[in-house]
């Protein structure tokens, strides 16, 4: 579906078309209105934050929760320019690699812009990812400066001594030393839509992992694709939970912000115990977060009739499939509507997403700002109905895997679409479903079976706070069903009664041969993703 197709459908789906009578503009012209409102207008971060900078100075860009620290779009290139200084008087130029080990706050954020700002391609640095995998990006990005709290240069003092990057503590936003201030001639160079914004690597759970460079057209894309499924103004307020190190953070909430002359609340870290209140306190018009965290705000089920959250227009899903049972419950249980969407590191984030009215449960939604098709194993392009890998062309998708030119032509097709590895079918009004990944299908006798159909079933059981279905090794089929699963505190459930809601919703084909109960949460991915993969590796001899 085509960027023009795409929008039929959102007219067709939105209040928009009741408003179309015929003596009003047709349809090219809606369409050339709209589509001149988002492809037009500046081409880099740098002109972005200039502009507003210039029209709403005062304007609420950022609030920092933890601080309760409000910054204006005036005040953030102000301190923009002065993180400029410091970088000249610590010779990093325009097209050097610096990174960040930071808790999200004001500080990270205005690193994670200002560095865009100035030409310089950013790094964030999963803290997460564990010691073997910071140690190859930092090595592999080539980075010239690391700017980290005291909390990590602790935990990673031997990778940080190790590299060849300066790394420089750094805790608030205004405690970078530098001298001479008033008397530094800042240049800030022109940049062009194609000039590396950021620089961020994969879980790398299948292999080692991948640089992915997206350009500042890349950004503002992704920012862009994020407020016009959403619909987003200037008057919205976004509340991101999620680690600033994740693409998710960074395009929907940090770029889409910049992009619609938003505000974005943002926290150190998502509390289940805090998180209504924020909302409510800084009046949120809508937040970002995963499946992990819906199920987590489901199991506290905490009352939020005592509280005034009337500025809340919906929240948002993304970076796993959100099951369908778990999407309506949240709904009925908060009452605050749901948006589903997908996307990935390399599409700057959101490729899809469900329409702010007539969406679909279960599905990843339609298109916004790019290309979406279906291909089968022989690169043919599938008609609706049939199962296929999702392919997407787009302004959103990355310059290229860095430093690999191998990766990054296998990632492409013959016509330019970008090969994601997910496997969907789109139906007959445009949407398009998720049923798993290419690597993490299960192959049994012959048949292939999506983990994430026996997920959503698990996840039936009210019991079942997480869940996780993968392929054994099987003598007899090739592959067998598994699946892992943690129980909500207080609630018990045996493996009897789940095979037996298998077999009644599935069939006893593609019923799990066994279930493992595990008392601690199941690993996840920066962005909350539980993984899959990781899973049937450490459990496949179980």
């Amino acid at each position: 579906m085509c960027i023009r197709d795409s929008y039929k459908h959102y007219l067709n789906i939105t209040k928009i078309v009741k408003t179309i009578k015929t003596d009003e503009p047709s349809e090219d012209d809606i369409f050339s209105s709209y589509w001149e409102k988002y492809s037009m207008g500046p081409s880099t971060i740098t002109e972005l934050v200039n502009k507003f900078a210039e029209t709403t100075p005062n304007k609420n860009y950022l609030i920092d929760a933890d601080l309760d620290l409000h910054i204006s779009y005036g005040k953030l290139k102000k301190d923009i320019l002065r993180l400029g200084i410091f970088f000249q008087q610590n010779d990093i130029q325009a097209l050097d690699k610096v990174g960040f080990m930071l808790d999200n706050g004001y500080a990270s954020s205005l690193l994670f812009v200002a560095a865009m700002y100035h030409g310089i391609t950013i790094v964030p640095l999963n803290v997460l990812a564990g010691a073997k995998q910071i140690k190859y990006t930092l090595e592999h990005s080539e980075c010239k400066l690391i700017l980290a709290s005291k909390l990590y240069i602790n935990k990673f003092n031997d990778i940080l001594e190790s590299s060849n990057a300066q790394v420089v503590l750094h805790e608030k936003a205004d405690d970078l030393k530098i001298s001479n201030q008033k008397n530094s001639n800042l240049t800030v160079k022109t940049l062009g839509s194609d000039t590396p914004a950021v620089l961020i690597y994969t879980s790398g759970t299948t292999g080692v992992p991948k640089g992915v460079l997206l350009s500042h057209k890349n950004v503002l894309a992704g920012g862009k694709n994020t407020v016009i499924a959403h619909e987003i103004k200037a008057n919205d307020v976004s509340f991101c939970v999620l680690p600033l190190y994740h693409i998710n953070a960074e395009m929907v909430s940090i770029a889409s912000a910049l992009v619609s002359n938003s505000c974005v609340v943002i926290v150190s870290k998502f509390s289940v115990t805090n998180f209504w209140h924020i909302i409510e306190k800084y009046k949120c018009t809508w937040f970002s977060v995963v499946p992990t965290i819906i199920n987590y705000l489901l199991n506290d089920n905490f009352d939020v009739s005592s509280l005034s959250l009337k500025n809340l227009r919906f929240g948002r899903s993304a970076s796993a499939p959100l099951s369908p049972e778990v999407h309506k419950k949240f709904e009925q249980v908060f009452n605050v509507k749901i948006i589903e969407t997908m996307g990935l590191t390399e599409t700057s984030a959101q490729i899809l997403s469900n329409p702010m009215e007539k969406g679909k449960h279960g599905s990843a939604g339609i298109p916004y700002g790019n290309e979406v098709k279906i291909i089968d194993d022989t690169g043919k392009y599938l008609t609706t109905g049939n199962a296929g890998e999702l392919v997407i062309k787009g302004d959103n998708v990355l310059l290229e895997y860095f430093k690999n030119e191998e990766a990054t032509a296998k990632a492409f097709n013959q016509d330019g679409y970008f090969l994601t590895g997910d496997l969907g079918v789109e139906d007959k009004d445009g949407f398009f479903f998720i049923t798993g990944r290419k690597k993490e299908l299960i192959i049994k006798g012959g048949e292939n079976i999506s983990p994430r159909e026996i997920d959503d079933t698990l996840y039936k059981h009210n019991a079942v706070l997480e869940a996780c279905t993968f392929g054994i090794k099987d003598d007899n089929y090739g592959e067998e069903i598994s699946a892992c699963v943690f129980l909500k505190d207080n609630l018990s459930v045996n493996e009897e009664e789940l095979l037996a809601l298998c077999i009644a919703d599935l069939g006893e084909y593609k019923t799990p041969s066994q279930i493992i109960f595990v008392n601690e949460p199941l690993p996840k991915g920066p962005s909350g993703k539980i993984q899959r993969l990781k899973i049937a590796s450490q459990y496949s001899h179980t």
